[in-house]
């Protein structure tokens, strides 16, 4: 995971707009299902969009529409005012992972990237970042998140049958050793609240 040093701001310090949450496939890898994912920090489509294509497109290419489906956006605005232009919004409940967002650039390509909901623990955040740009990765947006659940499902079995296990005087007793079971995953992955972009995967054709 990326390490950022920061400093307590001054007076005079200017304030600093909140760091994206993103993580992108490296260049050069094979084709996946998903780009990459994105962290936001709410729900707020129309809020949050504008500091995502910001970053984007100067990376892939200015991003002119978007889509979502709506299952887990309360409100999904036809259009979205950013840096310069507009981006249009569309939604498909049917259609599309509701984990999922498509993004797609004027005559470059398309992007897929795996939306991971605001209240989600950061280490379990910083898994499904990770997990969602590594190149060797064939999963969708919903099945990164199903496997997540299931992986923090068993991690809290683990720790309430340690904290039995201490009751009961095992560490006393030289009982195993606790350990984690949120894996371990090689691909670039965003600190928090740092930002650490690996170099954009290729469009994928529209």
């Amino acid at each position: 995971m990326t390490a950022t040093v920061s400093y307590a701001p001054t007076l005079e310090d200017p304030p600093s707009p909140p760091s994206l949450r993103m993580s992108l496939a490296p260049s050069g890898s094979a084709p996946a299902l998903l780009d990459g994912a994105w962290w936001p920090r709410s729900r707020d489509l129309g809020a949050e969009l504008p500091a995502l294509t910001a970053v984007l497109d100067s990376l892939w290419g200015r991003i002119t529409r978007v889509t979502v489906n709506p299952a887990h956006w309360p409100t999904v605005p036809r259009k979205v005012p950013v840096a310069g232009h507009v981006v249009k919004v569309g939604s498909f409940m049917a259609q599309q992972d509701p984990h999922q967002m498509l993004l797609l650039s004027y005559r470059v390509g398309r992007w897929d990237l795996l939306v991971i909901p605001p209240q989600t623990n950061p280490a379990w955040a910083a898994w499904l970042l990770a997990a969602a740009s590594d190149p060797l990765r064939t999963s969708t947006a919903s099945e990164l998140m199903a496997e997540a659940a299931r992986l923090g499902t068993e991690t809290e079995t683990d720790r309430t049958v340690e904290a039995v296990w201490d009751s009961e005087g095992g560490h006393e007793a030289g009982g195993p050793p606790a350990g984690s079971r949120i894996p371990a995953v090689t691909a670039p992955v965003l600190g928090t609240p740092a930002v650490a972009l690996a170099t954009p995967h290729p469009a994928k054709e529209v």
